[in-house]
C-alpha cells in the first residue's frame, strides 16, 4: 500500500446460543455436538479479533451479482477449509449483510452473528485433520470501513459501479472469511452485472458469457494462495487493455474514463516487470496488470495481487514500481501477523530507492539521506507499529527501507542481492515473521547481525547518522 442494565440480557443470550438455543434468527439444527469451538480471533498483536481459529482454508469459491443502481450484493461462498481441531463451531469475519442461510458439508447450520463475527454450528462435528465445505449466501448493501487512520477500505461504491479493496480487514464488507493473512487460499470468483459495465478481479479470467437476462458474467481464477486483503474487484466502465509479459504471463489492464491518459504507462508495466524479475527472481503470479479508478473512491493504491489497483492521480512510475515489488514482498511472501507489515512496505520502499539507482541514476545512498533526516520516520522501530493507526505511518516504509540499506552496507551487494531473490524464493507463496528474515539474513551472510538489528530495525529514537 502507498500509504478503527445491558449486561445481564447479553449474558443470558450468550448462554442460550452456547446452549443451542439462539441462532441469530436460524433455526437450530445442530444436535449432539461435543467439540471445541473455534477461536473467533487469531490475536494479532495489532487486530486481535481479525481472523478465526480451528480450521485453514484451502479454496474460496464466490459467487456475486452486483446491482450498481440500487447497491445491493448478492452472494454466496463457498469455503473449503480443513480442521486444525476437533470443531463444533466455528467463526468467520463478515461486516453488515444479512446472512440467508449456512450450510456445511451440504447439510443446514445453524449461524448467529455478534458484530463482525459470524458462527456457524455444523450439525456435525467435525474432526481434526478433516477437509470440509461451508456454504453461506448473504445480500445485502456492502458498507466500507473506517480505518483507525481515518481511511477507508472495504467494498466502496462509484457513480457507476463498486470498487473493492481490504487492506487490513475490508474483504469482511464484501464476503465472509478468514479474513487474517496468515490464511491464504485460492480462489475461483464468478461476478454478474448489469450490461455495459465490466468487472474484474484478480487472477486469470476463464470465461465471459451473456446472461439470458441481458447481464454479463465473468469469471476468475486465482491459483497461488492469496489472502483475503489482497483480494479485489472492480465494476464499471472501464477501457480494457490486453498483452503479455515475461513471454507467457497474460497482462490485463483496465482504466477508468478519467483515466486514458495511464495507458502509455499501462503499456510498460511487462518491461517494468521483467527488470523486477531480474533483481527479485521469478514472478511468484500467473497473470499480471493493473486497474486504474477515478480519483476520490481510493486515497491510496493497493498492491492486490497480480492486478494492483490505483486512483488515477496516483498512477505513476514509482508507485507502480512499488505496487509491483509487492507481487514478491507482501503478496507472494506474505507476513505472519500486521505487526510485521515491514516486511511488506520497507521492502517495496527499497525496490523504489533500487529502481531509481539502476535506471533513474539516484543512488540509495541519497534518498537513505533524506529519509534519515525526516523526524517522522523515528516514531517508532519499523518492526514495531505500536498501535492500528500506525500501520501505515512512515517508520514502516521509510524506516523500514533505511534498515535494507543498512544491511546492504553491511553484506555487502552481492550478498544482499543473494538475499533478496533467496528470501523471495524460499517464502514463496507462504507466511514469514520479522525473525524469519533475521535469521534468514544472517544465515544467507554467514554474520551476526544483532546489532545492525537493534539499532535500526527495533531500536528506539535516531541513532547517530552512519
Amino acid at each position: 500500500m502507498s500509504q478503527r442494565s445491558r449486561s445481564r440480557a447479553l449474558a443470558l443470550a450468550a448462554a442460550l446460543t452456547a446452549l443451542g438455543l439462539l441462532a441469530g434468527g436460524c433455526s437450530d439444527v445442530g444436535g449432539g455436538v461435543r467439540g471445541t469451538p473455534g477461536a473467533s480471533g487469531l490475536r494479532d498483536p495489532l487486530f486481535p479479533k481479525l481472523g478465526n481459529g480451528g480450521y485453514d482454508v484451502g479454496h474460496y469459491g464466490l459467487t456475486l451479482a452486483y446491482d450498481p443502481a440500487s447497491g445491493r450484493l448478492d452472494g454466496t461462498v463457498e469455503i473449503t477449509a480443513r480442521a486444525t481441531q476437533d470443531l463444533s463451531a466455528f467463526n468467520l469475519d463478515l461486516a453488515g449483510l444479512t446472512v440467508g442461510g449456512a450450510t456445511v458439508d451440504g447439510a443446514p447450520a445453524a449461524y448467529n452473528r455478534a458484530g463482525n463475527e459470524l458462527t456457524l454450528r455444523p450439525h456435525e462435528e467435525i474432526h481434526e485433520g478433516r477437509e470440509f465445505r461451508a456454504t453461506v449466501t448473504y445480500t445485502g448493501v456492502p458498507e466500507p470501513l473506517t480505518d483507525a487512520d481515518g481511511s477507508k477500505e472495504g467494498w466502496m461504491r462509484t457513480a457507476d459501479g463498486a470498487v473493492a479493496v481490504g487492506e487490513p480487514a475490508g474483504s469482511m464488507t464484501w464476503f465472509p472469511g478468514n479474513h487474517h493473512p496468515s490464511d491464504k487460499a485460492a480462489y475461483d470468483l464468478t461476478l454478474t452485472v448489469p450490461a455495459g459495465l465490466e468487472a474484474l478481479s484478480n487472477g486469470v479470467r476463464t470465461a465471459r458469457r451473456t446472461e439470458a437476462d441481458g447481464r454479463v458474467t465473468t469469471v476468475w481464477h486465482t491459483a497461488e494462495p492469496m489472502a483475503s486483503y489482497l483480494a479485489t474487484v472492480a465494476i464499471g466502465r472501464y477501457a480494457t487493455g490486453t498483452g503479455t509479459a515475461l513471454g507467457s504471463v497474460p497482462v490485463l489492464t483496465a482504466a477508468a474514463p478519467v483515466a486514458k491518459a495511464s495507458a502509455a504507462l499501462r503499456a510498460q508495466i511487462p518491461e517494468l516487470l521483467a527488470r523486477q524479475v531480474k533483481r527479485f527472481g521469478p514472478y511468484p503470479f500467473s497473470a499480471t496488470g493493473a486497474i486504474v479508478t477515478e480519483d476520490g473512491t481510493l486515497g491510496y493504491a493497493l498492491e492486490t495481487q497480480g492486478r494492483p489497483i490505483f486512483p488515477a492521480g496516483s498512477f505513476d512510475r514509482p508507485t507502480l514500481v512499488h505496487e509491483q515489488a509487492h507481487q514478491w514482498f507482501g503478496d507472494s511472501v506474505t507476513p505472519a501477523s500486521w505487526r510485521d507489515i515491514w516486511l511488506n512496505e520497507g521492502f517495496a520502499t527499497y525496490a523504489e530507492w533500487l529502481y531509481g539507482e539502476e535506471y533513474e541514476h539516484v543512488p540509495a545512498s541519497t534518498r537513505f539521506a533524506e529519509a534519515f533526516d525526516q523526524d517522522a520516520n523515528w516514531a517508532f522501530p519499523p518492526a514495531a507499529p505500536p498501535t492500528a493507526e500506525n500501520l501505515f505511518d512512515p517508520p514502516v516504509y521509510q524506516r523500514g527501507a533505511m534498515v535494507l540499506h543498512q544491511l546492504r552496507g553491511a553484506v555487502g551487494d552481492r550478498v544482499f542481492d543473494e538475499i533478496l531473490r533467496g528470501w523471495a524464493a524460499k517464502y514463496r507463496h507462504a507466511n514469514a515473521t520479522t525473525d524469519d528474515f533475521t535469521a534468514y539474513a544472517e544465515s544467507v551472510s554467514g554474520r551476526d547481525l544483532g546489532t545492525l538489528w537493534d539499532v535500526w530495525l527495533y531500536g528506539e529514537g535516531k541513532p547517530p547518522k552512519p
